[in-house]
C-alpha cells in the first residue's frame, strides 16, 4: 500500500512540478520507454541464473502485502515451543518422536495452523527436535550448525533484494545509452530547422530522465522493501534457535521461551505478563 502511495508522490513531484512550466506531451517518447524497459529486462535475464530469476519474480508480490510476522504469530510460536518443551520435561524426549516425524498429525502443532503450514519454519523446528530426541548433543556444535543454516536461509532470502538493487544501479546507465542514441539521431539531422532539432534533442534527453526516475523512484524502493522482508523473515529462526538452545542447556520451558521473547523487536515482542497469561490460558484449554 505505501509503495503505491510513494509512487504517486514521486510522480506528482516529478511530473507535476514539470507541468507547471512545460508540456507533459514532450515527455511522451514511446521508443525511449520501450528501449529502457527492454534493456532493463535484458540485463536482468542476462545477469542471473534461471533459479534466481524465478525466486526474484516470486518474491515481488510479497512487497504489496503486510508482514505476517506479527506479535500474534510470535506469541503462537512461543506457546507452541513451550508446549513441546513442557511435554519433553514431563514425559521425556521420546514422547515427541511422533510429533517430530509427523508434524501435520501432531496434536500440538495442529493447534497452530499458520506455523504448521510454513514449511521452512516447521522443518527447522522438527530437524533440531529430532536431533534432541537422538541425544548426545553438544550445544556449541548445534548452535554453530543453527547459525550456518540461518545464515544460508538469510542469504537465499536476500538474493532478490540484491538482484533488484543491481538492476536499479544499471537503469541510469541504460537511460544514458538511450539518450546517446537519441543524440546520434540528432547529429544525423543537423540540417533540420531549430524547432525540429530542439524537439529531437528534448526527446533524447528524456532517456536520461527516465533512467534516473525509474532507477531511484521505482526500482530502488522495491529493492529496499525486499531487503526488509528478508530481514523480517529471519528473526523467527533466531527465536527458535534461542529457545531450543536454552532448553538443551537445562532451562525450564518457561525460562526457555522467555529467552526467545527477549530476542524479539519491541514492535512484535509481547510483555512478560502477556506471554505468561497466554501460556496459562492455553494450558487450561
Amino acid at each position: 500500500m505505501f509503495l503505491i502511495v510513494g509512487y504517486v508522490i514521486i510522480l506528482v513531484a516529478a511530473l507535476g512540478t514539470y507541468a507547471v512550466h512545460g508540456s507533459l506531451a514532450a515527455l511522451w517518447v514511446p521508443m525511449e520507454y520501450i528501449a529502457i524497459v527492454g534493456l532493463t529486462i535484458g540485463g536482468f535475464v542476462a545477469s542471473n541464473e534461471l533459479k534466481i530469476i524465478k525466486s526474484t519474480i516470486a518474491a515481488l508480490p510479497g512487497i504489496f502485502k503486510g508482514s505476517k510476522f506479527t506479535k500474534a504469530l510470535y506469541v503462537d510460536l512461543l506457546a507452541m515451543l513451550f508446549e513441546v518443551l513442557a511435554k519433553v520435561r514431563k514425559e521425556g524426549l521420546m514422547s515427541i518422536e511422533n510429533d517430530v516425524e509427523n508434524p501435520h498429525d501432531s496434536p500440538i502443532f495442529s493447534k497452530y495452523p499458520v506455523l504448521a503450514n510454513d514449511h521452512h519454519v516447521m522443518e527447522f523446528i522438527t530437524d533440531y527436535l529430532r536431533m534432541m530426541v537422538g541425544g548426545n548433543l553438544n550445544a556449541i556444535e548445534i548452535e554453530n550448525l543453527m547459525d550456518i543454516e540461518i545464515d544460508t536461509h538469510h542469504h537465499e532470502a536476500e538474493t532478490p533484494a540484491h538482484v533488484v538493487s543491481k538492476i536499479a544501479d544499471a537503469v541510469p546507465a541504460f537511460g544514458i545509452i538511450v539518450a546517446v542514441m537519441g543524440v546520434v539521431n540528432v547529429m544525423g539531422s543537423v540540417g533540420e530547422p531549430p524547432a525540429v532539432l530542439g524537439k529531437m534533442i528534448g526527446g533524447a534527453l528524456v532517456g536520461t530522465f527516465l533512467g534516473i526516475l525509474i532507477a531511484y523512484g521505482f526500482v530502488s524502493p522495491v529493492a529496499s522493501l525486499l531487503e526488509q522482508k528478508a530481514q523480517d523473515g529471519a528473526k523467527i529462526y533466531q527465536v527458535i534457535k534461542v529457545v531450543l538452545l536454552a532448553s538443551m542447556s537445562g532451562y525450564a520451558p518457561q525460562v526457555a521461551v522467555e529467552f526467545g521473547r527477549k530476542t524479539l523487536a519491541s514492535g512484535v515482542r509481547p510483555t512478560f505478563g502477556e506471554l505468561e497469561d497466554e501460556l496459562k490460558n492455553r494450558k487450561g484449554k
